[in-house]
C-alpha cells in the first residue's frame, strides 16, 4: 500500500479502556478512511496485526469493526488475502440507454477512454447485415479501453457506417464519450439499443487490457443501436470485467386474454 497508516487513522486510540468503545472507535475511524478514498475501490487493507496496532486496538476489537464494515457492504475479506475494498460495480438503469460516460458521471466517477487503434475497411457480411449496408461498403472501426476512476472496466470494439460519421475519423475522441461526440460532430443522435449479453473467459488480449488474469470471467455484450428513425448506427462487442459491471433489464410477460 502506498497510503501510510497515520493518514488512515488521524489519531491513535490508545489503551482500549472497553472493548465496545475500542471497536466502535476502531470502525469510525476505518469508515472516515474509506470516505476520504485513503483505501480505492479494490485495493487491500493492511495486515491485521500492522492495522490493529497502529490503531491501538487488539485483533479481536479490530475484527469487530471491519465485521461491521463488512457487513455493510463496505469492505470484503478474502481468507487467504485479507481484508479488501469492494470494487464499484457498475450497469446501466434498467430500460434506460446510457453511454459509459454517462454511467460512470451518474456514480460520481470520472470516466477515462483511451483508443487502440480506429481505421476504414470494408464492411464484412455480418456487419453489412446489421447495419443494413451493402457488403463490403465502407465502415469506420474503433478499439477501445474504457475505464472508471482510472480502473479498467471494458474494452470495445465499435464498427460504424462510414457514410454517416466521416467526421469521426480523425476527431478526437480520448476520454470521450463516443454518443456524444456522434451527436456533437455528425449530427447523430442516438435513441435505441438492440443488446445481447453472455458470459466468457478471458483471452490473453482482453485479460492484458483489462489487467485480470487470462481465464477470468468477463461479459461480453454485442449491440446494434438506432436512430430515431430506426436506422442502424453502429454495432458493438463489448468486454466487461466480470467483477466490475452489472446487466440489468426490465423483462414483461405478454398479457394474455382478460
Amino acid at each position: 500500500m502506498s497510503h501510510s497508516l497515520a493518514s488512515v487513522t488521524g489519531v491513535r486510540t490508545g489503551t482500549e479502556t472497553g472493548s465496545g468503545t475500542a471497536a466502535q472507535l476502531a470502525y469510525s475511524q476505518l469508515a472516515d478512511a474509506l470516505r476520504r478514498g485513503v483505501y480505492g475501490n479494490g485495493t487491500r487493507l493492511p495486515g491485521e496485526r500492522d492495522l490493529a496496532a497502529h490503531l491501538g486496538v487488539s485483533r479481536t476489537t479490530l475484527r469487530q469493526a471491519l465485521g461491521r464494515l463488512a457487513d455493510e457492504g463496505q469492505l470484503e475479506r478474502s481468507s487467504q488475502r485479507g481484508w479488501f475494498v469492494p470494487r464499484r460495480v457498475v450497469g446501466e438503469p434498467p430500460s434506460v440507454l446510457q453511454s459509459f460516460s454517462e454511467m460512470a458521471r451518474a456514480r460520481g466517477l470520472r470516466p477515462s477512454s483511451h483508443i487502440l487503434a480506429r481505421s476504414t475497411r470494408p464492411a464484412t457480411f455480418d456487419e453489412a447485415d446489421r447495419l443494413r449496408i451493402a457488403p463490403s461498403s465502407t465502415v469506420l472501426e474503433i478499439h477501445r479501453v474504457r475505464g472508471m476512476d482510472a480502473v479498467p472496466v471494458c474494452v470495445d470494439t465499435t464498427v460504424l457506417v462510414a457514410a454517416r460519421v466521416g467526421g469521426l475519423v480523425d476527431a478526437d475522441l480520448e476520454d470521450r464519450s463516443l454518443y456524444e461526440a456522434l451527436e456533437a460532430v455528425c449530427g447523430v443522435v442516438v435513441a435505441r439499443s438492440s443488446y445481447a449479453v453472455q458470459a466468457r473467459a478471458a483471452d490473453r488480449r482482453s485479460a492484458r487490457l483489462l489487467q485480470v488474469a487470462e481465464g477470468s470471467p468477463v461479459l461480453v455484450g454485442q449491440e446494434v443501436t438506432y436512430d430515431s428513425a430506426e436506422v442502424p448506427v453502429l454495432t458493438s462487442t463489448t468486454v466487461y470485467r466480470g467483477d466490475a459491471y452489472r446487466f440489468q433489464a426490465d423483462l414483461y410477460r405478454p398479457l394474455r386474454g382478460v
